[in-house]
């Protein structure tokens, strides 16, 4: 009894700790986000801002076009999503249905490419999409993420797929349905967690994308937000740090409002009442 309960509160320690370092820099953001010049030059900073300011708000937005630049990610990080997800779908069923020696080299193919490094990929990639007239573009950008993203989508969405059981496709088709309708109104709705959590992932992914998004686009009026953020530090690299932790605050609020809405859809039960007892 005493080697569980130590060892439990030792699991409740590591968790602790690590939820402390996961927060951390996000509530020095915050923190710093709030802070007048004064004390962001202090030689004794504080968590708590002694006299809160929104300065460092107005003058990020005065300073470079945040909206334009949220607009812009924004239209292609749904864009992205849907797209992954309208694509991954479909395959990831076949994948995990037909044990073939194609889908398991396809399986492979999704692991091995996760190993790419971004400076690998960019030089041919930006070829391709010069042929293509889409540099310089979202709907380049937009490719080029859907294209990133759609290994490891298609790799969750296997998993969520093989966990459905069989039986009930099964169940399905001796009850006269076809494959389609099976697939449509079976298979589907139990893999609704799965294409959320799926979604959400390329969307998140998109949005916090800068290196791409860096190389591809040129003219300031379709850069997305990652990219302006870096307009905030100088030529000698001296960061302009109040506007710059606003506008970095602002640009993590879409990713957490998001996953504060959808969170209990990804944790529910996938197959929750989907067998009758």
């Amino acid at each position: 009894m005493r080697t569980s309960t130590a060892g439990r509160v030792g699991q409740y320690a590591a968790l602790l700790g690590y939820l402390v370092f996961l927060a951390f820099p996000f509530l020095w953001l915050v923190s710093t986000a709030f802070k007048s010049p004064r004390e962001l030059g202090s030689l004794h900073p504080t968590w708590i801002p002694r006299h809160p300011t929104l300065d460092n708000f107005r003058q990020a937005f005065d300073e470079q076009p945040l909206l334009r630049a949220a607009g812009n990610s924004l239209l292609a990080a749904l864009a992205a999503a849907v797209i992954a997800v309208l694509i991954a779908t479909p395959l990831a069923y076949v994948m995990a249905r037909q044990r073939t020696r194609l889908a398991k080299a396809a399986t492979g193919w999704v692991v091995v490419s996760q190993a790419f490094p971004l400076v690998l990929v960019i030089i041919p990639l930006f070829l391709v999409l010069k042929e293509l007239r889409l540099i310089n573009s979202l709907a380049g950008l937009v490719l080029v993420y859907v294209v990133w993203a759609l290994p490891f989508a298609l790799w969750m969405l296997v998993g969520y797929v093989r966990a459905v059981p069989g039986e009930l496709e099964e169940a399905a088709a001796v009850d006269g349905a076809r494959r389609l309708r099976t697939l449509v109104s079976v298979t589907a709705p139990l893999l609704a967690p799965g294409i959320v959590a799926t979604a959400l992932f390329a969307f998140i992914t998109a949005w916090n994308e800068f290196f791409f998004a860096l190389v591809l686009l040129k003219t300031p009026e379709k850069q997305t937000l990652p990219v302006v953020l870096t307009h905030f530090i100088g030529a000698e690299g001296v960061a302009d740090l109040g506007p710059l932790a606003a506008a970095a605050f602002l640009a993590t609020l879409p990713s957490l409002i998001i996953f504060a809405i959808i969170q209990r859809r990804i944790t529910g039960g996938m197959l929750a009442g989907a067998v009758k007892s």
